[in-house]
């Protein structure tokens, strides 16, 4: 078994190498070219579109914000804390920067992802739509095979990243916090899960829609609140970020030193899970969304990367940074890392801080399972057909238990190279695509412009 996961370690380590990140940041830099910097240029639009009322000729299951939080439920998951935590601890606090960096540029991507998914969704027999990079893929490229492995790792990782993984640490948090058996709390989670799933897309975009906003300012508000009372750290921690993004950073405490491609590496593997821009995956929920245009929802959907990594994992980073706690070790001299880190920042800067990080956890986690849910049930139809889908949610509902009590290090591994193995493809179509990326986006822009002029004439 050792000797699995240590290959499987090791081809995870290949896929997401700097080949792969360059690729990634490539792809965004390019599209933000093409796009003339559509997430600079129209992101206030963007932003009062998430609240739009419903445009006449709108189609799809759910609203422009249900899709929005549906969306970021599967982006804000234990990545918001524990892989930001972790983003530091091997890289230094200049990997915060990177994580912007590709934040920025990954706004482009998701713009591109979900423009093409909405332009390319279709109803099924039920009347749902699904969409997403496998529509995309074999309508505009006209490549089913390219469509089916796109299709197969993301069911793949829906199970791995979007459930065994979370229920992992969920249940880890709860016997932190409530001392519950990790086999109780399996079961609860599960009959919680079935609830939410088996009503479908409507179902899991009501929730969403409550659940993450709620979720997203219980924690921007204890984060917030720490480093404001910490201010008289905040410029120095600023200038540590935006210096040793560019030189690394020398050893602090435990910490033994980082370079300046570590500092990269781990900024932008960190920023791609945390707002899962260059995956694809997400725009599966922007496919479902109400919308009379492809341009319309893709500009809203764009705004997530702001949110989950702009906002939320910037609240983990600079409290780590601002509470001086980077570098600190364990008794026995291990330097702390994941979730102990982030729990060790909160505790040491606000009374009860620990709570606030360890309820994140069980929310942020939980938010990812139920849009994984989604993701992983359009996948698993556009291979089998709609008679697979009730099948689904029941084993994904099941599963749930068995995450509770099982090893993660193979999963996590699994999902890994999963997800590396949906972003090739699906970075690879952008690309082949831009020419109806382009297309459709002035296309819209001009339309909002017409809208603009009659709302406001000269």
């Amino acid at each position: 078994m050792e000797n699995i996961e240590e290959k499987l370690y090791l081809i995870k380590e290949y896929l997401w190498g700097p080949p792969l990140l360059i690729l990634l940041l490539g792809v965004g830099f390019y599209l933000t070219f093409l796009l003339r910097g559509v997430q600079f240029r129209y992101i206030g639009f963007a932003v009062k579109q998430v609240f739009a009322t419903k445009k006449t000729g709108a189609t799809g299951d759910i609203s422009h914000f249900e899709a929005l939080m549906t969306s970021l439920a599967g982006a804000i998951g234990t990545g918001a804390i524990v892989g930001v935590a972790s983003a530091l601890a091997i890289g230094g606090l200049g990997a915060l920067f990177w994580m912007w960096v590709t934040a920025v540029l990954g706004m482009a991507t998701k713009y591109a992802e979900s423009l093409l998914a909405v332009k390319y969704r279709r109803k099924d027999k039920r009347g749902e739509m699904i969409g997403g990079p496998m529509e995309y893929m074999e309508k505009g490229l006209n490549l089913k095979w390219m469509a089916l492995i796109f299709a197969l790792m993301g069911s793949i990782a829906a199970v791995g990243t979007g459930n065994l993984v979370q229920i992992n640490s969920i249940v880890e948090a709860v016997d932190t916090l409530w001392q519950v058996d990790p086999l109780i709390s399996g079961c609860i989670i599960a009959v919680f899960t079935g609830l939410v799933i088996l009503g479908g897309v409507k179902s899991i975009g009501h929730v969403s829609a409550v659940f993450v906003p709620l979720m997203a300012l219980f924690y921007f508000t204890g984060g917030i609140l720490i480093i404001l009372l910490h201010y008289k750290n905040i410029p120095s921690a600023f200038s540590t970020i935006f210096y040793s993004a560019f030189s690394g950073q020398a050893a602090v405490g435990g910490f033994s030193g980082a370079t300046l491609m570590l500092a990269i590496q781990m900024g932008v593997s960190r920023s791609i899970f945390s707002n899962e821009a260059g995956l694809g995956i997400s725009s599966i929920a922007a496919a479902a969304a109400k919308t009379d245009s492809p341009g319309r929802q893709a500009m809203i959907t764009m705004t997530g990367a702001l949110l989950s990594t702009g906002i939320i994992c910037t609240i983990t980073g600079l409290v780590i940074a601002v509470t001086g706690v980077f570098g600190a070790t364990t008794s026995d001299g291990r330097l702390l890392n994941g979730a102990a880190l982030a729990i060790l920042a909160f505790d040491s800067g606000i009374y009860g801080g620990s709570y606030i990080v360890t309820i994140g956890l069980i929310l942020f986690a939980f938010s990812t399972v139920i849009a994984w849910a989604y993701y992983g049930e359009k996948c698993f139809e556009y291979m089998f057909g709609e008679r697979s889908i009730i099948p689904y949610r029941i084993f994904f509902t099941l599963i749930v238990i068995p995450g509770a009590i099982m090893k993660m290090e193979t999963v996590w591994y699994i999902a890994d190279i999963s997800n590396a193995l949906m972003v090739i493809p699906n970075l690879i179509a952008l690309v082949l695509l831009s020419g109806d990326i382009k297309k459709e986006t002035n296309n819209f822009i001009s339309i909002i412009t017409k809208e603009n002029k009659q709302l406001n004439p000269l």
